[in-house]
């Protein structure tokens, strides 16, 4: 028994022996010609490109069966000169091993090593890579007989350039590691693998359910993975291609930073505030360069919105639209950069804007929310319009909810060179004036509640240039309010009394009006009050003047009157003055008016408006202070000599 078990050994031992000395005879003794032609035949089978060999050919049989060529080249039949589609510094051929010892060659898989990747597609959508897929459409097809015999190509530090001259695009590839599983006995295609792009290090994948189907145009389900530091996509749903590229499915996105993603995609963000966690979900439809998504849910910086966008680009140009629903959303992060005032609240801000980035892409937007916060300002129910093109933004404010009213208008902001243009129209209806004026002007020394027409529209490199620059108008109408500072009914009831009593609590109490009515008139940032009118049951004030809008200081002049009493006496009227900065201005009576009030000190007054009288006056004051010399245009006096010197009591005696 043992014997026969040796013997059986020693028997296989040798067969082994004698088929590896077959095998390694055999790789001697191969037609390389022939085995060249064969394996380039194949090729050309699958991929419809000629194989241009310029370098050395290595076959091995044992350990391994394939054979290698070195510096590659596959290319169209129309292909000029050198062009190549691709180019290959090692293309590997692993041979099947029965149907090489019967001397027939097939390809088990192939290696592409250092491959250079050309796709061109010209303007009618044709690329120098359609006779390829127009060869695998017919190799591929159920009982053609020469079909596909591998079943997997592998790519190795590959390069893949990507060029669109009917968009414009352009896309480098590096470091491609893909592996590509054929569909030689299932009908799926999949490809896995990284490559560089712009920088970053991405995990790819795709899925095709039938790839048969697919290169024929026939709809086939798809999977889509894309995964980097930036962002990842995926896509699940169905492709089709018979007169243009059809997809359908579900398609998400997310990204830790939408601010890096954007400027990894070549497109830089507005601003520098938000743009930072993003999330999207969406049911798409692509067909040619136009993608529309439906049901699409949005998450922004915290921020999540509802509703349809549409994205297409032509010529060049990226366009996107949307309709979208939230429920609260916070705009302060991308409007925290745009400080109007510098710190502390007294100075316009002379930072110079970042316009040097026009946005590629033109935004088209309907928002509507339930609430918005745009920093210490919220606004109730909102519909608002956003579109964005070249530059230039158009804002429009269907209806807002904002300091307790509603408020409609538009805004507009285009650039050229360095310098920014603002137009704006809006009509506040029954708001509250001091969160309003606060706000709007950064005045709080008014209350109450009213409507406010304004039309501005500036031009500056900076908010203190368009400080400087402001035209326009502004119609402000108020009611059962007041203004802080001073209390005029107070005030003028004491100084009718006793005109010269001083105003020392002139800059305290309230003003309380039932109707106010201002118009104003902007030219080059200097405000002109055209008619401010400030009434109540017991006072007036009526004020004229001049306000500048860049150094932000009041110069009026005003009129406070109290109301007469029907069958008393008349009322009594009180110029008065208002200087200094807006969030803390002078106010005090005219000196001329209050002595006028005076009695006693009227016919003072009227007096020394008299030359004559003023000159005597003087005189007769420098006596008793002892002058010695009168002043030039003093009037001379007679003087009587000096009294005789009395003798003194000394004398006397």
């Amino acid at each position: 028994m043992a014997q026969g078990i040796k013997r059986l050994g020693m028997s296989v031992a040798a067969l082994i022996a004698v088929a590896l000395a077959g095998l390694i005879a055999l790789s001697f003794l191969l037609d390389r010609t022939a085995l060249r032609e064969a394996v380039e035949a194949q090729i050309r089978a699958v991929t419809g490109l000629r194989l241009m060999i310029d370098g050395e050919i290595d076959v091995s049989v044992f350990p391994r069966s394939y054979v290698t060529f070195h510096n590659v080249r596959l290319k169209n039949d129309g292909d000029a000169g050198t062009s190549a589609a691709l180019s290959v510094k090692e293309l590997t051929a692993n041979l099947r091993l029965l149907p090489l010892l019967l001397r027939r060659f097939e390809i088990a898989d192939i290696m592409l090593s250092r491959p250079d990747i050309r796709v061109l597609r010209d303007a009618d959508g044709r690329s120098n890579w359609t006779p390829f897929l127009e060869a695998l459409k017919r190799t591929m097809k159920p009982g053609v007989d020469n079909q596909v015999s591998f079943s997997e190509i592998r790519i190795e530090d590959g390069v893949l350039d990507y060029r669109d001259d009917a968009n414009g695009l352009s896309e480098n590839l590096t470091d491609v590691d893909l592996s590509l599983a054929w569909p030689s006995i299932s009908r799926t295609f999949a490809a896995t693998g990284q490559f560089d792009w712009r920088g970053e290090r991405i995990d790819g994948s795709i899925s095709v359910n039938d790839f048969i189907a697919a290169l024929s145009g026939d709809r086939s389900g798809l999977k889509v993975r894309l995964a980097g530091a930036p962002m990842k996509v995926a896509f699940d749903g169905a492709i089709a291609n018979r007169a243009s590229l059809l997809l359908e499915g579900t398609l998400s996105a997310d990204s830790v930073s939408l601010r890096n993603a954007l400027r990894w995609a070549g497109q830089e963000p507005p601003g520098s505030g938000g743009f930072g966690r993003f999330a999207l979900k969406a049911r798409a439809n692509v067909v040619g360069p136009s993608i529309a998504l439906s049901n699409v849910n949005i998450e922004l910086d915290k921020n999540v919105a509802e509703g349809v966008m549409t994205y297409t680009a032509n010529a060049g140009r990226q366009g996107l639209q949307a309709t979208l629903a939230a429920g609260a959303l916070d705009f302060t992060p991308y409007v925290s950069t745009i400080r109007l005032l510098a710190s502390g609240a007294h100075d316009w801000n002379r930072q110079l804007f970042e316009l040097g980035v026009v946005n590629p892409v033109d935004l088209d937007m309907r928002l509507s929310a339930a609430k918005i916060t745009i920093g210490a300002t919220t606004l109730g129910r909102t519909a608002l319009g956003a579109n964005l093109r070249g530059g230039t933004l158009a804002l429009s404010v269907g209806e807002a909810q904002i300091y307790g009213g509603i408020v409609k208008g538009t805004l507009g902001i285009s650039r050229s060179a360095t310098v920014a243009d603002v137009k704006a129209q809006f009509q506040f209806a029954d708001v509250d004036l001091e969160s309003c004026a606060a706000d709007l002007a950064g005045v709080r020394s008014l209350s109450g509640r009213g409507n406010l027409k304004i039309a501005l529209e500036a031009s500056g490199t900076s908010p203190f240039g368009l400080a400087q620059s402001l035209d326009g108008t502004a119609t402000l109408t108020g009611h059962d309010g007041a203004i802080s500072g001073f209390n005029v009914e107070q005030l003028l009831k004491r100084l009718e009394r006793r005109p010269l009593s001083g105003g020392g609590n002139f800059r305290s109490g309230k003003t309380p009006f039932d109707t106010l009515n201002m118009t104003v008139k902007f030219s080059d940032g200097l405000a002109t009050a055209e008619d401010i009118r400030v009434e109540s049951r017991a006072a007036r004030i009526s004020l004229t003047g001049t306000a500048s809008v860049p150094a932000r200081e009041y110069d009026l002049r005003g009129l406070a009157s109290l109301a007469s009493i029907p069958g008393g006496a008349p009322g009594f009227d009180l110029p008065f003055v208002i200087q200094g900065p807006w969030d803390d201005p002078l106010i005090f009576p005219d000196p001329e008016s209050l002595i006028r009030r005076s009695p006693g000190a009227a016919p003072l007054l009227d007096a020394v408006k008299d030359r004559k009288t003023r000159d005597a006056v003087r005189s007769v004051l420098e006596r008793f202070g002892g002058a010695k010399k009168a002043e030039p245009d003093a009037i001379e006096t007679p003087t009587t000599p000096p009294a005789p010197e009395a003798p003194s009591a000394a004398k006397s005696n």
